[in-house]
């Protein structure tokens, strides 16, 4: 049986919001089914598309924009170059009659409302998040195939077993969190050691580095846009963007043009708990109002939950003087390495797990990354993302009208602030007398995740999302 192999890359993506699972993921479908078409000489062929969603998909896809992603995606877009400032007027134009440039070189025709189905009573056994596309071809026939979002932009194509994708030999195989300990414990080595020797398995140290780097530039670029722009957020609740409104009553009157300069000024504005929490929160904020616009983001592990890392990362480069490239490193690549074991021993997806899966493990990744960062032995790092953890089990997706607005952006400011003082717990902790470890908080999560009801599960069938009266307009 093949062990699943996940790279920092694979952990963290950089794409475009307001979700992983439901944006990122069937983007990258679509993307996928347009390769195969193209693969088997069919694209040209191609006379109509029509794509079926399923499941959680369905109930939350307009909200979570999986209609926008799949339409970008089957016309070629990549969310990672793509213009997020194209995004509206190039789905306003399919919508209207424009037709789709099918993977970004066969014109077809495409009726919004006819050839995208939201099939709210259907879901698949495997996955909630499925979705099925069909291309019918000139000669009459055929060719259909069936994709599932499991969380974090990771997508599975029906029928795959896991042998398509190229298994490379890892000096330090992990499945659990007993695994990593092991390997630090025997190796002296840190975390974020374990994980960069591991990643030369896959390419250089230098093409890591550079590649962790790009991706702190779009979490430094987002936070910074996020704390310079007001207005609302799109979608029809009217959720007034905060961040901006609250980086200008911490920073003063005085502008800052760019992110050095505005971060030089954070830092030296003071260090009282109060300023400092406020930040946190700030930067947390700024993140996901930019997920929930449609901008660019990093998913650290989702897109739903991308604002823990980053804040976090974001107040140990402000107030612990964490701003030098191989920090930043390091704090990225332990991350990853906790987020790795809750996919593998748990979940990522919210579909599958609740907001415990998005926000409970962003929230161990930064506690554990902190830790390392702040000097803390390998067992204080898993005793933070363990705590972390513990106190995110049971948390429930609810979103209010399938939007990823209330109450997921306040949640990541939550989870920052939880993941700070778990790491500070863990630091003044002596976790050779911890009674719960890593691996028994993943068995439980997942424990939990199954008997949690379906619809504290992104379908919006429960909790908030039932409680507070709205009243959006209709897609």
């Amino acid at each position: 049986m093949l062990r699943e192999q996940i790279s920092v890359f694979d952990i963290f993506k950089i794409g475009i919001g307001p979700s992983s699972s439901h944006t990122l993921g069937p983007w990258r479908a679509a993307q996928q089914f347009t390769a195969a078409l193209s693969a088997q000489h069919l694209l040209e062929s191609v006379s109509q598309v029509k794509i079926l969603l399923y499941g959680s998909l369905a109930k939350t896809g307009h909200g979570h924009g999986t209609d926008i992603a799949v339409m970008l995606g089957l016309a070629g877009a990549d969310p990672v170059t793509f213009d997020v400032n194209a995004v509206e007027p190039t789905v306003a134009a399919m919508k209207n009659g424009a037709g789709l440039l099918l993977g970004g070189e066969r014109k077809i025709s495409f009726n919004y409302t006819e050839d995208l189905l939201f099939l709210y009573s259907e879901s698949l056994p495997f996955h909630p998040n499925a979705v099925t596309f069909q291309a019918f071809l000139d000669n009459g026939k055929a060719f259909s195939e069936t994709y599932y979002s499991i969380g974090g932009g990771f997508v599975v194509k029906e029928g795959d077993t896991g042998a398509e994708k190229e298994q490379v030999d890892l000096p330090f195989p992990i499945e659990k969190a007993g695994d990593l300990l092991h390997w630090c414990l025997t190796t002296g080595l840190k975390v974020s050691e374990v994980v960069m020797e591991n990643e030369l398995a896959w390419r250089t140290e230098a093409e890591t580095r550079s590649g962790i780097l790009r991706h702190f530039e779009v979490m430094k670029d987002c936070t910074y846009r996020g704390c310079h722009t007001g207005g609302f957020l799109p979608g029809g609740l009217n959720v007034g963007r905060r961040a901006a409104a609250l980086n200008k009553r911490l920073i003063g009157k005085k502008e800052y043009h760019d992110y050095k300069s505005w971060i030089e000024a954070i830092r030296s504005g003071g260090n009282g708990f109060n300023y400092t929490l406020d930040w946190v929160s700030c930067f947390a904020l700024a993140v996901n109002e930019e997920n929930a616009s449609f901008g660019r983001v990093v998913t650290a592990p989702t897109n739903g939950a991308a604002g823990v890392i980053p804040a976090v990362l974001q107040y140990y480069i402000t107030f612990c003087d964490g701003y030098s490239d191989a920090q930043i490193i390091q704090f990225i690549t332990c991350a990853s390495e906790i987020g790795s074991i809750f996919k593998k021993g748990a979940t990522i997806s919210a579909a599958m797990g609740g907001c415990q899966a998005e926000i409970g493990v962003s929230s161990a990744m930064a506690a554990a990354a902190l830790t390392e960062c702040m000097g803390g032995s390998q067992r204080q790092v898993m005793m933070a993302a363990e705590i972390a953890m513990e106190h995110h089990l049971g948390l429930t997706c609810d979103p209010i009208g399938g939007l990823v607005q209330i109450p997921c952006i306040e949640r990541n400011t939550m989870g920052a602030i939880k993941a700070i003082t778990a790491s500070q717990l863990a630091l003044q902790s002596n976790p050779d007398k911890a009674k719960v470890s890593l691996g028994a908080v993943v068995n439980t999560m997942w424990e939990t995740a199954l008997d949690m009801n379906s619809k504290y599960k992104e379908t919006s069938d429960g909790g908030l999302a039932t409680n507070i009266p709205i009243s959006l307009p209709e897609c």
